[in-house]
């Protein structure tokens, strides 16, 4: 029995030939899409009513995937102090949001913005069938900004209002 068992380990017992149609190839994914599928690097997220963080939440309704990836940014110099993400999806996307937080932290929110999904899918080495994961990491990333900038804008005005109420009752 032991004998036969690792003779079937090794490969040298019985032979089972299946038709070509019923073969399953195994796919290959490039060992940096592993390496970020094994260990996600960012996994989490921040408060979202925070005022310094920005949240891109985007979807592929083809493939399901879901992306939320946030930033947290330094008010007085604009910088990416954080990144974190949280996707539902292949492990494609999976390692397209771990890269994209990486390559986020410690860059000014306009530069981010020129970040593309043409960079993470040739970083990724990613198949044609996966360009979308990329693109979903490019838009959350510029989601997540847009997010920002909303929530700083909104906050500036209401900072005015109260500034411009105040004068108004020292008057």
């Amino acid at each position: 029995m032991l004998r036969l068992a690792s003779k079937r380990f090794l490969g040298l017992g019985f032979q089972v030939t299946r038709c070509p149609a019923t073969q399953v190839l195994p796919r290959f994914y490039h060992e940096r899409v592993v390496d970020h599928y094994n260990n996600p690097r960012n996994v989490g997220s921040f408060d979202k009513n925070d005022p310094t963080v920005g949240t891109g939440l985007v979807g592929a309704p083809a493939c399901g995937d879901v992306m939320k990836l946030q930033i947290k940014v330094d008010d007085t110099s604009g910088k990416i102090v954080d990144a974190c993400f949280k996707t539902f999806g292949c492990g494609s996307a999976i390692a397209s949001s771990s890269v994209a937080t990486e390559w986020v932290k410690g860059k000014q929110m306009e530069e981010v913005l020129s970040i593309k999904n043409t960079e993470i899918a040739k970083h990724l080495s990613l198949p044609p069938v996966k360009l979308h994961c990329s693109m979903l990491a490019e838009d959350a990333i510029k989601a997540a900004v847009h997010d920002y900038k909303a929530k700083y804008a909104k906050l500036g005005s209401a900072e005015e209002e109260v500034a411009h109420a105040e004068k108004a009752a020292d008057a």
